[in-house]
């Protein structure tokens, strides 16, 4: 069995592959998804699994360098924008229009769908490396 935290192997299996800067994000439920990116649906009902909450377990196995959402996020939702900041500590965020995040959803090996139901509830984290 595994020995560290993060239970899914799908989220687990994209981790493992990610060298320095690739990136992967986590969405809320309403999130558009780009066919050509990989989608790791957790959705179940309205809020389950929240976006704070899997951000949390996917910070647990991803060595985080840099983050990006959509400078929307801070005045609609300064709720998640307030966790968001404690989740990363001192990793860097920087900020993007929502419609910018989007494109950039492209590049991501996968993007998480959360059941969350609230606006803007959406990042990208860049891979560091732990040396």
């Amino acid at each position: 069995m595994k020995k560290t935290p993060l239970l899914n192997s799908e989220i687990s299996a994209v981790i493992s592959k990610m060298g320095h800067t690739d990136s992967i994000a986590i969405g809320d439920s309403g999130l558009p998804i780009p066919d050509e990116t990989k989608r790791i649906d957790l959705a179940l009902i309205k809020d389950i699994p929240g976006f704070i909450d899997t951000l949390k377990a996917v910070l647990l196995e991803l060595q985080t360098e840099e983050a990006v959402i959509a400078v929307e996020t801070e005045e609609i939702n300064p709720k998640i924008y307030e966790e968001i900041k404690e989740c990363l500590k001192d990793v860097k965020i920087n900020f993007v229009s929502h419609e910018q995040l989007k494109v950039m959803l492209k590049q991501c090996k996968a993007v998480i769908r959360t059941g969350e139901q609230t606006p803007y509830a959406n990042i990208i984290l860049k891979s560091g490396v732990v040396f």
